[in-house]
């Protein structure tokens, strides 16, 4: 006679999400990254021109680079529109703005891509 054999389930691990802790800032770098989304909020900015102004306004430079990287910025989209502020209130070749924004601190790509951008608007 056949003995009843009962199978009871294995039980198996389930993964836990778990969601990973923001970072606490310190004050200065939360005041930075402030600081940085205000400038941001008033004008258009290069990443390292940004970097310079947190600087000049006394913020050390690794807190800067911190608050500056921080922020989701659309650094073409900076260019364009520093650009078309420089259309705005002078003249210039294409060749002239693209220099001017690579003056400002925009990467040469970056600079092209603002320039060919404020050039295709209607003026």
């Amino acid at each position: 006679m056949a003995a009843d054999v009962t199978i009871e389930p294995v039980a198996t691990a389930q993964p836990v999400a778990t969601a990973k802790p923001e970072p606490v800032l310190t004050v200065e770098q939360e005041n930075a990254v402030g600081t940085a989304q205000d400038y941001l909020d008033m004008m258009a900015f290069s990443r390292k021109g940004l970097i310079a102004q947190l600087i000049y306004e006394d913020y050390g430079k690794k807190v800067a680079t911190f608050a500056v990287d921080s922020l989701a910025v659309d650094w073409k989209e900076q260019a364009y529109l520093s650009g078309v502020s420089y259309l705005n209130s002078g003249s210039f070749s294409r060749k002239g703005l693209i220099d001017q924004l690579i003056y400002e601190g925009f990467s040469k790509a970056h600079a092209k891509y603002g320039a060919d951008k404020a050039f295709a608007e209607p003026g």
